[in-house]
């Protein structure tokens, strides 16, 4: 596949297709590492981030839904 940048404001920017995306299992809100071997633009896809995200916030919900019941748990 040859793709071409375009211009972003000031920038340019790579379009992903659809269907790389959902391969790569990359949404809006996954967080990208992007780096260089000097020949190659490398991205990858930080889902340990988006798994400890997802984490706190579940956390947070049920801490809030029975705190009651997790300071019984705890004694």
């Amino acid at each position: 596949m040859i793709k071409k940048l375009v211009k972003h404001g000031n920038s340019r920017a790579l379009v992903i297709d659809k269907g790389v995306l959902e391969l790569l299992r990359i949404d809006d809100d996954t967080p990208l590492e992007i780096t260089t071997n000097g020949n190659a633009l490398i991205v990858i896809p930080q889902r340990e981030y988006l798994l400890n995200e997802k984490l706190e916030s579940a956390l947070q919900e049920v801490n809030a839904r029975y705190p009651e019941a997790l300071k019984k748990l705890a004694e």
